[in-house]
């Protein structure tokens, strides 16, 4: 009896002994403290690599993109190969390229500067730990262009560091996306009609000289009356009939620029002094416009109602939406610019004007003014018929007439080739 009862104090002593808790709870925990380190230094790196990752899906992409309306312009198997190209060389210039631990397999996480393991001499193969996806799709654009788009589905799989792997998992697969577009033509139809003032005040001198002349009759609103009878002086200034005729001519060179094979641009114009001049028709490319305009000679008063309404019902006729949809599939763009250098002579004619300029506007014609040297209610006619601020200049020599002209045609005729992510 005395050893059993030595046996049992023995016992219970060695129950209520905490002693050697400490270490059996490190045994315990240590894997879950080990895994937790772990999937820190695995999350780091997956958004580390899932940002290089987007990074270079999204290069590759706009480099598919770019190549394909090129001057080389390759074809759709060979824009593949340059994104998978692009894609494989921006992953492997990146500081987030796997490099396998000490022990492991091709495919396991990078080793960190910091950690214990030491990197292996060579890195994974890059197929080993990445597949992608590139699709193209070539649908026409305008007439003889082509438009493309380029998406890439890029997947990348990143092993675990074996403190992670105490979790059960080895590895986790990311996604990136990325789309770029790019056209090899993309051109908006538009029909544009010009109306221009050719009043006996467009015969006037300029304070331009004009250097093919050593001489010529200077008219000015002064000596009007002499008309056309005055005295050639020197130096010679240019009119304003023919600063716009330069100044029409530069606009229609920015239209054929964009469209040198007439399939996109229709013009026309009408001219107007005291009453409304035969219209002229809107026809493919400039020309005849242009010679509209270049025969214009500068006589009597000024009435630009008339004139304005004629040019609204030239762009806006059911004729010519079907010229554009039989020659180039588009809706065009309708575009009237009206242009005065003085004033109505009489104010019903400032009445009409608004009117159809009011109904053009509604109607989403797009209305350029320009007023050359013109004087104050010239000058409010013509920023009231302006489709927006942006749409009204004025010009006071024969230069500012030029640039006004020239930068209508370039918006106008702006090409909307894009390229975006």
């Amino acid at each position: 009896m005395e050893r059993r009862s030595l046996m049992g104090r023995s016992f219970g002593m060695m129950l209520k002994d905490r002693g050697g808790n400490f270490g059996m709870m490190t045994a315990l925990v240590a894997p879950l403290l080990l895994a937790a380190g772990g999937v820190s230094i695995d999350m780091a790196n997956m958004l580390m690599t899932k940002n290089q990752l987007q990074d270079a899906t999204d290069a590759a992409a706009l480099a598919a993109a770019s190549a394909l309306v090129s001057n080389e312009q390759p074809n759709i198997e060979a824009a593949k190969a340059i994104a998978r190209k692009f894609l494989k060389a921006q992953m492997a210039a990146s500081s987030s390229a796997d490099t396998p631990a000490e022990g492991e397999q091709p495919g396991t996480a990078t080793a960190q500067s910091g950690d214990s393991a030491t990197a292996a001499p060579e890195a994974p193969d890059w197929d080993e730990v990445n597949t992608s996806e590139v699709n193209i799709i070539e649908t026409p654009n305008g007439v003889k262009g082509k438009s493309f788009k380029v998406s890439i589905v890029n997947k990348h799989l990143i092993q675990f560091n074996a403190m992670t792997r105490l979790l059960g998992t080895d590895s986790i697969e990311l996604e990136t996306r990325a789309i770029a577009e790019s056209a090899t033509e993309s051109k908006n139809a538009l029909s544009m009609y010009l109306v221009l003032d050719r009043s006996g005040s467009m015969a006037w001198k300029t304070n331009t000289i004009d250097t093919t002349k050593s001489k010529c009759p200077n008219y000015t609103e002064a000596n009007w009356g002499r008309y056309p009878n005055l005295a050639a002086t020197s130096p010679c200034y240019i009119t304003k009939i023919n600063a716009l005729k330069t100044a029409a001519g530069d606009l229609f060179a920015q239209l054929m620029l964009a469209d040198p094979e007439q399939i996109y641009v229709r013009t026309g114009a009408i001219s107007y002094n005291a009453s409304q001049d035969p219209a002229g028709s809107l026809a493919w490319g400039t020309t005849g416009a242009a010679s509209y305009v270049n025969a214009l000679v500068a006589t009597g008063g000024t009435a630009s109602g008339n004139a304005f309404k004629t040019a609204y019902n030239k762009v806006i006729a059911a004729t010519e939406d079907t010229a554009h949809k039989n020659k180039n599939g588009q809706v065009p763009t309708k575009y009237i610019v009206f242009m005065t250098d003085g004033e109505n002579n009489y104010a019903n004619d400032d009445t009409v004007t608004k009117y159809w300029c009011d109904i053009a506007k509604a109607n989403k014609v797009q209305i350029y003014s320009v007023a050359f040297m013109a004087p104050d209610r010239g000058q409010a006619l013509l920023k009231y018929c302006a489709s927006s601020a942006a749409h009204y200049f004025e010009a006071e020599e024969a230069a500012d007439l030029v640039a006004a002209f020239k930068a209508i045609g370039e918006r106008a005729s702006a090409m909307a080739s894009r390229l975006t992510e």
